[in-house]
Protein backbone atom coordinates (compact mmCIF):
# COMPACT_ATOMS: atom_id res chain seq x y z
CA UNK A 1 0.00 0.00 0.00
CA UNK A 2 2.58 2.37 0.75
CA UNK A 3 4.81 1.79 -2.28
CA UNK A 4 1.15 2.15 -4.41
CA UNK A 5 1.11 5.62 -2.94
CA UNK A 6 4.39 6.40 -3.33
CA UNK A 7 4.55 5.64 -6.89
CA UNK A 8 1.35 7.63 -7.35
CA UNK A 9 2.84 11.05 -5.84
CA UNK A 10 5.69 10.01 -8.12
CA UNK A 11 3.26 10.23 -10.92
CA UNK A 12 1.09 13.22 -10.25
CA UNK A 13 4.32 15.47 -9.34
CA UNK A 14 5.99 14.22 -12.97
CA UNK A 15 2.41 14.92 -14.40
CA UNK A 16 2.63 18.57 -12.73
CA UNK A 17 6.08 19.44 -13.09
CA UNK A 18 6.83 22.25 -13.14
CA UNK A 19 4.45 24.16 -11.14
CA UNK A 20 6.40 26.57 -9.84
CA UNK A 21 9.74 27.72 -11.19
CA UNK A 22 13.04 26.20 -11.74
CA UNK A 23 16.10 27.17 -9.64
CA UNK A 24 19.11 26.87 -12.89
CA UNK A 25 22.44 26.43 -10.77
CA UNK A 26 25.75 27.78 -12.64
CA UNK A 27 28.85 27.64 -10.71
CA UNK A 28 30.31 30.22 -12.45
CA UNK A 29 30.21 33.91 -11.71
CA UNK A 30 28.32 36.06 -14.25
CA UNK A 31 29.84 36.22 -18.16
CA UNK A 32 31.35 34.39 -20.32
CA UNK A 33 30.11 30.34 -22.23
CA UNK A 34 28.78 29.56 -19.17
CA UNK A 35 26.14 32.41 -18.83
CA UNK A 36 25.26 32.26 -22.53
CA UNK A 37 24.53 28.69 -22.66
CA UNK A 38 22.61 28.79 -19.04
CA UNK A 39 20.66 31.59 -20.45
CA UNK A 40 20.10 30.80 -23.66
CA UNK A 41 18.72 27.11 -22.85
CA UNK A 42 16.75 28.80 -19.62
CA UNK A 43 14.72 31.07 -22.07
CA UNK A 44 13.75 27.95 -24.05
CA UNK A 45 12.70 25.66 -21.38
CA UNK A 46 10.72 28.63 -19.61
CA UNK A 47 8.89 28.88 -23.06
CA UNK A 48 7.85 25.50 -23.20
CA UNK A 49 7.33 24.82 -19.99
CA UNK A 50 5.35 27.86 -19.32
CA UNK A 51 7.36 28.75 -16.04
CA UNK A 52 10.72 29.96 -15.07
CA UNK A 53 14.13 28.81 -15.18
CA UNK A 54 15.76 31.08 -13.06
CA UNK A 55 19.72 30.78 -13.47
CA UNK A 56 21.65 31.41 -9.99
CA UNK A 57 25.13 31.59 -10.50
CA UNK A 58 27.03 30.83 -7.52
CA UNK A 59 30.64 30.86 -8.72
CA UNK A 60 33.83 30.15 -6.37
CA UNK A 61 35.86 27.45 -4.92
CA UNK A 62 36.09 25.51 -8.42
CA UNK A 63 32.42 25.00 -8.83
CA UNK A 64 32.19 23.36 -5.79
CA UNK A 65 29.96 25.63 -3.63
CA UNK A 66 27.20 25.77 -6.75
CA UNK A 67 27.53 21.79 -7.49
CA UNK A 68 26.68 20.95 -3.46
CA UNK A 69 24.03 23.32 -3.25
CA UNK A 70 22.65 21.03 -6.28
CA UNK A 71 23.92 17.54 -4.74
CA UNK A 72 22.20 18.51 -1.57
CA UNK A 73 18.69 19.81 -2.64
CA UNK A 74 15.30 18.06 -2.87
CA UNK A 75 15.44 15.42 -5.80
CA UNK A 76 12.51 16.76 -6.95
CA UNK A 77 13.84 18.60 -10.36
CA UNK A 78 13.48 22.09 -9.14
CA UNK A 79 17.10 22.71 -8.95
CA UNK A 80 19.64 21.66 -12.00
CA UNK A 81 23.30 22.15 -12.45
CA UNK A 82 25.03 23.34 -15.66
CA UNK A 83 27.76 21.00 -14.82
CA UNK A 84 31.13 20.80 -17.11
CA UNK A 85 34.46 19.15 -17.95
CA UNK A 86 35.58 20.45 -14.17
CA UNK A 87 33.05 17.87 -12.26
CA UNK A 88 34.92 15.37 -13.68
CA UNK A 89 38.78 16.91 -12.33
CA UNK A 90 38.04 17.77 -9.10
CA UNK A 91 37.33 14.22 -7.36
CA UNK A 92 40.84 13.28 -8.71
CA UNK A 93 42.53 16.68 -8.08
CA UNK A 94 41.39 17.81 -4.58
CA UNK A 95 41.79 16.06 -1.58
CA UNK A 96 38.04 16.29 -0.78
CA UNK A 97 34.72 17.22 -1.69
CA UNK A 98 31.54 17.78 0.30
CA UNK A 99 29.50 15.50 -2.51
CA UNK A 100 30.20 12.76 -5.01
CA UNK A 101 30.55 13.84 -8.48
CA UNK A 102 28.58 10.71 -9.79
CA UNK A 103 26.40 9.22 -6.70
CA UNK A 104 24.66 12.62 -6.00
CA UNK A 105 24.02 13.44 -9.19
CA UNK A 106 20.98 12.16 -11.71
CA UNK A 107 22.35 12.90 -15.25
CA UNK A 108 20.10 14.49 -17.50
CA UNK A 109 21.61 15.18 -21.03
CA UNK A 110 24.87 16.28 -22.54
CA UNK A 111 24.34 19.30 -24.03
CA UNK A 112 27.30 20.65 -25.96
CA UNK A 113 31.02 19.81 -26.25
CA UNK A 114 33.67 21.68 -27.96
CA UNK A 115 37.48 21.27 -28.45
CA UNK A 116 40.27 23.38 -26.69
CA UNK A 117 43.23 24.60 -29.57
CA UNK A 118 46.94 23.99 -29.66
CA UNK A 119 47.80 27.87 -30.61
CA UNK A 120 51.63 28.41 -30.90
CA UNK A 121 53.55 31.87 -30.71
CA UNK A 122 54.64 32.35 -34.54
CA UNK A 123 58.45 32.92 -33.20
CA UNK A 124 58.12 29.29 -33.37
CA UNK A 125 59.01 27.88 -36.36
CA UNK A 126 56.27 25.45 -36.59
CA UNK A 127 53.07 24.98 -39.14
CA UNK A 128 51.96 21.56 -38.22
CA UNK A 129 51.67 19.37 -35.39
CA UNK A 130 54.22 16.88 -36.81
CA UNK A 131 56.57 19.59 -36.99
CA UNK A 132 55.91 21.19 -33.56
CA UNK A 133 56.64 17.78 -31.90
CA UNK A 134 60.07 17.11 -33.93
CA UNK A 135 61.13 20.47 -32.56
CA UNK A 136 60.27 19.58 -29.31
CA UNK A 137 61.67 15.93 -28.86
CA UNK A 138 64.97 17.76 -30.77
CA UNK A 139 64.69 20.53 -27.70
CA UNK A 140 63.34 18.45 -24.69
CA UNK A 141 62.66 21.18 -21.69
CA UNK A 142 63.39 24.77 -23.66
CA UNK A 143 60.07 26.01 -23.99
CA UNK A 144 57.00 27.03 -22.11
CA UNK A 145 53.10 26.00 -22.27
CA UNK A 146 51.01 28.34 -20.42
CA UNK A 147 47.97 27.53 -18.78
CA UNK A 148 44.82 29.52 -16.75
CA UNK A 149 46.14 27.62 -13.92
CA UNK A 150 47.06 24.11 -12.10
CA UNK A 151 44.37 21.53 -13.03
CA UNK A 152 42.86 23.70 -15.82
CA UNK A 153 41.59 22.02 -18.71
CA UNK A 154 44.17 23.59 -20.55
CA UNK A 155 46.66 22.67 -18.02
CA UNK A 156 45.34 18.36 -18.65
CA UNK A 157 44.73 18.95 -22.37
CA UNK A 158 48.46 19.67 -22.30
CA UNK A 159 50.14 16.94 -20.28
CA UNK A 160 47.32 14.14 -21.79
CA UNK A 161 49.30 15.34 -25.29
CA UNK A 162 52.51 15.35 -23.88
CA UNK A 163 51.89 11.92 -22.43
CA UNK A 164 50.61 10.56 -26.18
CA UNK A 165 53.31 12.28 -28.18
CA UNK A 166 56.38 11.67 -25.70
CA UNK A 167 57.58 15.61 -25.60
CA UNK A 168 59.33 17.84 -22.74
CA UNK A 169 57.65 20.88 -21.90
CA UNK A 170 57.59 23.11 -18.91
CA UNK A 171 54.25 24.43 -17.25
CA UNK A 172 53.63 28.06 -17.06
CA UNK A 173 50.80 28.53 -14.70
CA UNK A 174 49.15 31.70 -14.64
CA UNK A 175 46.32 33.15 -12.46
CA UNK A 176 43.38 33.16 -15.60
CA UNK A 177 43.52 32.91 -19.14
CA UNK A 178 43.56 36.63 -19.42
CA UNK A 179 47.03 37.01 -18.15
CA UNK A 180 48.26 33.90 -20.32
CA UNK A 181 47.31 35.21 -23.21
CA UNK A 182 48.89 37.87 -23.02
CA UNK A 183 52.22 36.44 -22.59
CA UNK A 184 51.55 34.54 -25.25
CA UNK A 185 50.75 37.08 -27.77
CA UNK A 186 53.71 38.64 -26.25
CA UNK A 187 56.22 35.43 -27.02
CA UNK A 188 56.91 35.19 -23.27
CA UNK A 189 55.46 31.54 -23.38
CA UNK A 190 55.42 29.55 -26.79
CA UNK A 191 52.37 27.40 -26.68
CA UNK A 192 49.12 26.82 -25.30
CA UNK A 193 46.25 24.68 -25.17
CA UNK A 194 42.76 26.82 -24.46
CA UNK A 195 39.01 27.41 -25.93
CA UNK A 196 38.75 28.04 -29.21
CA UNK A 197 36.48 31.49 -29.26
CA UNK A 198 38.80 33.78 -27.85
CA UNK A 199 41.47 32.28 -29.95
CA UNK A 200 40.35 32.47 -33.39
CA UNK A 201 40.77 36.39 -33.78
CA UNK A 202 44.41 36.39 -32.69
CA UNK A 203 44.47 33.33 -35.58
CA UNK A 204 42.74 34.84 -38.33
CA UNK A 205 45.34 38.24 -37.95
CA UNK A 206 48.60 35.94 -37.86
CA UNK A 207 49.61 37.13 -34.19
CA UNK A 208 49.00 33.19 -33.21
CA UNK A 209 49.19 29.96 -35.05
CA UNK A 210 46.58 27.55 -34.36
CA UNK A 211 47.81 23.84 -35.28
CA UNK A 212 44.97 21.88 -34.14
CA UNK A 213 41.89 21.04 -31.79
CA UNK A 214 41.75 18.43 -29.32
CA UNK A 215 37.97 17.38 -29.89
CA UNK A 216 37.54 13.53 -31.15
CA UNK A 217 36.68 14.98 -34.66
CA UNK A 218 36.91 18.47 -36.04
CA UNK A 219 34.83 21.18 -34.84
CA UNK A 220 32.22 22.91 -37.14
CA UNK A 221 33.80 26.24 -35.45
CA UNK A 222 37.15 25.19 -37.43
CA UNK A 223 36.67 23.09 -39.52
CA UNK A 224 39.82 23.91 -41.25
CA UNK A 225 41.58 22.87 -38.45
CA UNK A 226 42.65 19.36 -37.73
CA UNK A 227 42.05 17.20 -34.40
CA UNK A 228 45.12 16.25 -33.17
CA UNK A 229 43.17 12.77 -33.53
CA UNK A 230 42.80 12.58 -36.92
CA UNK A 231 47.29 13.36 -36.90
CA UNK A 232 48.16 10.27 -35.64
CA UNK A 233 47.25 10.78 -32.03
CA UNK A 234 44.00 7.82 -32.23
CA UNK A 235 42.67 8.22 -29.05
CA UNK A 236 43.32 11.51 -27.79
CA UNK A 237 40.29 14.12 -26.58
CA UNK A 238 40.09 16.96 -24.02
CA UNK A 239 36.90 18.67 -24.86
CA UNK A 240 35.39 21.11 -22.85
CA UNK A 241 32.07 19.62 -22.31
CA UNK A 242 28.54 21.53 -20.41
CA UNK A 243 25.47 18.66 -19.07
CA UNK A 244 22.88 19.02 -16.84
CA UNK A 245 22.64 17.46 -13.75
CA UNK A 246 19.88 16.90 -11.39
CA UNK A 247 20.16 15.91 -7.40
CA UNK A 248 20.41 12.15 -6.70
CA UNK A 249 17.13 10.56 -6.51
CA UNK A 250 15.20 12.80 -8.83
CA UNK A 251 11.87 10.37 -10.28
CA UNK A 252 13.16 9.10 -13.35
CA UNK A 253 9.60 10.77 -15.69
CA UNK A 254 10.71 14.11 -14.46
CA UNK A 255 14.43 13.38 -16.09
CA UNK A 256 12.93 12.27 -18.96
CA UNK A 257 10.70 14.96 -19.17
CA UNK A 258 13.83 17.52 -18.55
CA UNK A 259 15.90 15.56 -21.24
CA UNK A 260 13.42 15.77 -23.86
CA UNK A 261 13.02 19.56 -23.32
CA UNK A 262 16.45 19.78 -23.08
CA UNK A 263 17.09 18.19 -26.49
CA UNK A 264 14.05 20.09 -28.24
CA UNK A 265 15.68 23.07 -27.02
CA UNK A 266 19.31 22.04 -28.67
CA UNK A 267 17.69 21.59 -32.10
CA UNK A 268 16.53 25.48 -32.38
CA UNK A 269 19.15 27.31 -35.29
CA UNK A 270 19.33 30.21 -33.15
CA UNK A 271 20.74 28.09 -30.06
CA UNK A 272 23.18 26.33 -32.73
CA UNK A 273 24.38 29.60 -34.10
CA UNK A 274 25.33 30.78 -30.39
CA UNK A 275 27.12 27.88 -29.57
CA UNK A 276 28.89 27.58 -32.51
CA UNK A 277 30.08 31.04 -32.05
CA UNK A 278 31.14 29.76 -28.70
CA UNK A 279 33.54 27.05 -30.27
CA UNK A 280 31.41 24.86 -29.46
CA UNK A 281 28.70 22.21 -30.64
CA UNK A 282 25.14 21.33 -29.94
CA UNK A 283 24.77 17.51 -28.99
CA UNK A 284 21.86 16.45 -26.83
CA UNK A 285 22.13 13.02 -25.47
CA UNK A 286 20.15 11.02 -23.24
CA UNK A 287 20.67 10.67 -19.72
CA UNK A 288 22.17 7.31 -19.79
CA UNK A 289 24.79 9.00 -22.64
CA UNK A 290 25.94 11.57 -20.12
CA UNK A 291 26.16 9.51 -17.26
CA UNK A 292 28.61 6.89 -19.26
CA UNK A 293 30.37 9.92 -20.23
CA UNK A 294 30.86 11.40 -17.05
CA UNK A 295 32.26 8.34 -15.84
CA UNK A 296 34.59 7.67 -19.01
CA UNK A 297 35.74 11.78 -17.91
CA UNK A 298 36.72 10.81 -14.51
CA UNK A 299 38.79 7.74 -15.41
CA UNK A 300 40.54 9.83 -17.85
CA UNK A 301 41.33 12.57 -16.32
CA UNK A 302 42.50 10.41 -12.55
CA UNK A 303 44.98 8.69 -14.86
CA UNK A 304 46.22 12.04 -16.62
CA UNK A 305 46.26 13.90 -12.97
CA UNK A 306 47.95 10.99 -11.19
CA UNK A 307 50.85 10.42 -14.24
CA UNK A 308 51.54 13.82 -14.33
CA UNK A 309 51.65 14.62 -10.39
CA UNK A 310 49.47 17.51 -10.58
CA UNK A 311 48.78 19.45 -7.49
CA UNK A 312 46.71 22.47 -6.50
CA UNK A 313 48.31 25.11 -4.37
Amino acid sequence: MLLACAASVVNVSAQTYPDRPVRFVVPYPPGGATDIISRTLGQKLSDAFKQQFVVDNRGGAGQIIGTDIVAKSAPNGYTILLASVTHSINPTLLSKLPYDSVKDFSAITLVASGPNVLVVHPSLQVRSVAEFVKLLKATPGKYNYASSGNGSGGHLATELFKSMAGIDINHIPYKGNGPATVDLLAGQVSIMFTSTAPMLPHMRSGKLRGLATTGASRSSATPDIPSIAELGYPGYEASLWYGILAAAGTPPAIIKLLNAQFVNALKAPDVRERFTALGIDVVGSTADSLDKHLRAELAKWEKVIKTAKIRTE
